[in-house]
């Protein structure tokens, strides 16, 4: 098994992460209420998703 024979620094290892970062959510606008919502998710105001409302099937 490999093992490494001297400890990486903070800076070396920050310098190998730079490139692993968290992307921000894709925000679309919802095409009834205009409100922001994640794609392929109902909208949590109006509860429309694919032009039918989700939110009174469900109750």
């Amino acid at each position: 098994m490999a093992v490494p024979k001297h400890k990486v620094s903070k800076s070396k290892k920050g310098k190998r992460r730079t490139h692993q970062k968290t992307a921000a959510p894709n925000v679309s606008s919802c095409p009834e209420c205009g409100e922001a919502k994640l794609p392929h998710f109902a909208c949590p105001q109006c509860g429309v998703y694919k032009g039918r409302n989700i939110q009174a099937a469900a109750e």
